[in-house]
Order: C-alpha cells, then sequence, then structure tokens
C-alpha cells in the first residue's frame, strides 16, 4: 500500500479519465465498471427485492447511474429509474448506457422516491460548480428528507450539490449513508461541509492506471498511518538525546505558563532529545517546580533570548502560547527568527502581528521554505491573513491555507476538524483524524510541541508539520471523550507503539539536525 493518498481534483481526475482513455481502456469500460463498484455497493447491505430508485443526471455521472440500475435489475432488485432533464441531452459514454438499459425511464418528481429501501443519487457528479436550483435542487432536498425516513442513499462519487475540489454545498446537497468514489477520493470528500454529507466512503478501481499520476502529478493528500509511519526519524542505537534535537520553547508571564509546559511536555513525547523553557524572571518558581524532564532557563526579553539562541544546539524554537499579545512578542518573534533553526510560531505569536502582518511576513520570507511552520485557528488566521483579497475569494480552505503559505513564505497549518496543511510551493495535505472532543482548550498548545519536536528530529517543516497533525488526532481518539489537553502527550508512548512494532527493529534513520 503507498504511503500517501493523493485526492484529485475535479480537473484532475478528468484528465487521469482522458489518459486513462488515451492508453487504450475505452470510456464505456470505465463506466461500466463505475456503475458495477455502485450496484455492489447497493448489494453488500441490501437484499434483492429491494425497491431502488435510481436518480440520474443527464452527465457521466447519471450515465454511471444507468449502468448500475441495469446491473441491479439484473440482480432482481426491483429498480426505477427517474432522469433529471432530457433523454437526448445524454452523450457518448452516457447515451450508451441508457441505450443498455431496458427498463422504462420516468421524469425525475420528488414524490417517485416515496417507499424506496434504496436511493441511488447519480444527479450530479464530484465537478459542480454553481449553485443548484428548480428540479435539481428539489430532487437534492426530496433524497435527503427520504433518506430521514429510513431510505438509504448511496451517492455516485459525490453527493449531489457537493463539489468535490473544495467540499462546498452549492445550495443544497444530498446527505447519504455511502458515497461510492472512483480511482481516488477528492478533496470535496474530507473537506467540510462536505465530509457531513458524504457517509461512508467507498474507493473503487475501474481500469484507470495508476501510472496516471505520475502525469497528473496531485497536489494534495491525505494524511493517514502510512504516511506518517514512513516520515518518522527512528531513533538510533548509535544516538544519543543530542542527536535526536532540542526544542526552545518560550514561556509567557507567571500566570500563562500553563500554555507553554504543555507545548514542551509535548515536544518530548514527540521524540526531541532535550526541551528547554526559557522563561522570564516571574515565572522561573512556577516552571521550575511544574517541570521535570523539561529543563528551564531564565530569559528575559528579546535580546537575552537572541543570545540565548546562539547556541547551535538549540534547533527548533516553539513560540506562542500564554506568551501574551503585544510589542514585547513580536521581539521574541524577531529574535527567534533571526537564526537558522526551525520556528513554529502559534497563538499569541501570531496574533501580535495582527496589526502588523507585512511585518511578519517579511522576515518568514527570508527564511528557508520549509523553516517557519505557523498553526493558526480560523480566529487567528482571520487576523493574521483576512485582510488579502486572495484569501476573502479562496473558494475553499485547501486554498486559503495555499495562499496564506505563499504570502508568508511558511508552511501553514489551519486548525480545525478538517485540518490543512499548505507550503510555499503548492503541495497541500487534509487531515481528518481529529474527534470532535480534541476541541478542547490547550489542545492547541500540544499541537505546537508536536511539530517542533519532530522538527527537532530533523524533519522538514511540511512533513513534520503533516505527521504531528495525525499524531495529535490519533492520541485524542486513543484518549477518547472526558479528554483534557494534557492527557495528549500521554497517549503518545501507546500511539507510537501501534505504529511501530518495534523501534529498536526499524531500520536507522538520520535525525538531529535540520535536513
Amino acid at each position: 500500500m503507498p504511503a500517501a493518498h493523493p485526492l484529485l481534483t475535479t480537473t484532475e481526475m478528468a484528465e487521469a479519465d482522458r489518459l486513462a482513455i488515451a492508453s487504450g481502456v475505452p470510456g464505456i469500460v470505465l463506466m461500466e465498471n463505475a456503475g458495477r463498484a455502485v450496484a455492489d455497493a447497493v448489494a453488500r447491505r441490501d437484499p434483492p427485492g429491494s425497491r431502488v430508485v435510481v436518480v440520474a443526471g443527464p452527465g457521466n455521472n447519471g450515465g454511471d447511474g444507468f449502468v448500475a440500475a441495469r446491473l441491479l435489475a439484473e440482480r432482481r432488485f426491483r429498480v426505477e429509474l427517474m432522469l433529471v432533464g432530457a433523454p437526448d441531452r445524454l452523450k457518448g459514454d452516457a447515451a450508451e448506457a441508457a441505450r443498455r438499459w431496458t427498463g422504462p425511464v420516468r421524469p425525475a418528481t420528488p414524490d417517485g422516491l416515496a417507499g424506496a429501501h434504496v436511493i441511488v443519487d447519480a444527479l450530479f457528479g464530484a465537478g459542480l460548480d454553481r449553485p443548484v436550483e428548480g428540479l435539481p435542487k428539489a430532487m437534492i432536498e426530496a433524497m435527503t428528507a427520504a433518506a430521514g425516513q429510513g431510505a438509504r442513499v448511496v451517492a455516485v462519487d459525490l453527493p449531489s450539490g457537493v463539489a468535490g475540489t473544495t467540499g462546498a454545498v452549492m445550495g443544497a446537497a444530498v446527505t447519504a449513508e455511502e458515497s461510492v468514489t472512483f480511482f481516488r477520493a477528492k478533496p470535496g470528500h474530507w473537506l467540510l461541509p462536505g465530509r457531513l454529507h458524504r457517509g461512508r466512503l467507498t474507493i473503487s478501481e475501474i481500469g484507470i492506471p495508476e501510472r496516471v499520476l505520475d502525469t497528473v502529478r496531485p497536489r494534495c493528500i491525505l494524511v493517514g498511518p502510512d504516511l506518517v509511519r514512513s516520515a518518522l526519524p527512528r531513533p538510533r542505537l548509535t544516538g544519543h538525546k543530542y542527536s535526536r534535537g532540542h526544542v526552545v520553547v518560550v514561556s509567557g508571564g507567571a500566570s500563562t505558563t500553563g500554555a507553554a509546559r504543555l507545548a514542551a511536555r509535548a515536544a518530548l513525547r514527540a521524540g526531541a532529545g532535550l526541551v528547554t523553557l526559557a522563561s522570564p524572571p516571574d515565572a522561573m518558581p512556577v516552571t521550575a517546580v511544574a517541570s521535570l524532564a523539561v529543563m528551564v532557563r531564565e530569559v528575559d526579553g528579546a535580546a537575552a533570548l537572541a543570545r540565548f539562541l546562539e547556541d547551535r544546539r538549540f534547533n527548533a524554537v516553539a513560540l506562542g502560547p500564554g506568551l501574551g499579545v503585544g510589542g514585547a512578542t513580536r521581539d521574541l518573534v524577531h529574535a527567534a527568527l533571526a537564526g537558522p533553526r526551525a520556528v513554529v510560531l502559534d497563538a499569541d505569536a501570531l496574533t501580535s502581528f495582527a496589526d502588523a502582518p507585512e511585518d511578519l511576513f517579511a522576515a518568514l520570507r527570508k527564511r528557508g521554505a520549509d523553516a517557519t511552520v505557523l498553526t493558526p485557528h480560523d480566529g487567528e488566521f482571520s487576523r493574521l491573513f483576512g485582510h488579502l483579497d486572495e484569501i476573502r475569494q479562496a473558494p475553499s480552505k485547501l486554498e486559503k491555507a495555499r495562499v496564506a503559505a505563499r504570502v508568508a513564505g511558511s508552511v501553514v497549518l489551519l486548525k480545525g476538524g478538517d485540518t490543512v496543511i499548505a507550503d510555499l510551493d503548492g503541495r497541500a495535505a487534509i487531515n481528518a483524524n481529529a474527534p470532535a472532543h480534541l476541541a478542547t482548550a490547550g489542545a492547541g498548545d500540544v499541537l505546537t510541541g508536536f511539530v517542533a519536536g519532530l522538527c527537532a528530529q530533523g524533519m522538514d517543516g511540511f512533513a513534520a508539520t503533516t505527521a504531528a497533525a495525525w499524531l495529535h488526532g490519533a492520541a485524542a481518539t486513543a484518549v477518547g471523550p472526558g479528554l483534557i489537553a494534557e492527557d495528549l502527550s500521554e497517549a503518545m508512548p501507546a500511539v507510537y507503539a501501534r505504529l511501530f512494532d518495534s523501534l529498536q527493529s526499524a531500520p536507522a534513520a538520520r535525525v538531529g539536525g535540520r535536513r
């Protein structure tokens, strides 16, 4: 199984189809295979004799529906087919699929869904790019209403009304129990709100050669355990704590040290060899008493931090959690950015530049593309990037993160139930394993520490951030409901144990410095 799971935009999927056909796979064969996958999805959970209503549109998605209808009828399901639009609008492979269907074709009506056991939503594919209206909207609403009354809705490719590239709902969208897509999933299967509409996701191979990806070259991946496992650094028997990197977490004042302490412990649990809390004088009694494996050093202000960081063994710095908003924090950020180390900026380190974002961007653009990671939630992101026309006009969260990464010259992690990571070159990843109970105070501080801890071990900013996001969600899942932020770091040994049977038996990897 490949480590990376590419996600294809609708344009990229169309190109994959074209390349497959150009290589000698007839389009009607692809359509037959797609329709068979949908019929199989119905037959897996519903017995012959069930009443199945196929709602077909005039495009290739509708063609898939015609194939599914024919195959289900052959399996002795009671199949009815309703078409939205005139039959003469069917072209090419869709017209051939319709010709092979020997049953009646009824004009689509919302009341025709009454009493259906299963509804196959073959109205629109993933390429919808404008709001639905008229009869299509009425059919979408009727399918969702029928689902609420017990009908099982199986969507072809993506629920009608959801845009495949952005996950946006285009006025109205079907809520499906299962979506059957083909070859590879799309960003809209994983981005919100589309993810909430698609139900169970089944990905079916339909005859498109995998080699077409070498030409299509998709720029977005779904983060999963295979990717994380292959990317994580592994300790070496010949290594030592200094070869696993040294993280510095900059602490705020005495009343706000908790956030920095969460980040520091997380950096250790992520695998960093050493972690030091750089603490102002008034916070020293708190941080010293509350820290065991994390070291504590007095660092008072930006000039002191700059001197402290002259020690090149400090190869990753995290700033922001509990640091305070204002000029003093801006000065600390500039001191950290002045050196060659990896820098992770979160929370107050970002909000402090809300009135002067170009000041921060100019400093970031002087650094390497993977040397800085920004980890905002929606509010922090809006404060820092919301003034940009490109951000306001971006069609999706994915594109917003890409624009922000390009403007800031950094890796950007935009948090949420559909966390998106993007870098300066347009690479992007979606992480979707975070459970709802991860939304709790301090969880973001832990994520900051995870990113810094992985950067310290030699991972580049994009790889470290994608891995950290997945580990963060996996730790929250391992803890379960009732989670508080302190639990996340303590769950990491179990998460790592599930990823690797034995760290000692894993192949050696170079760690302990920027690659």
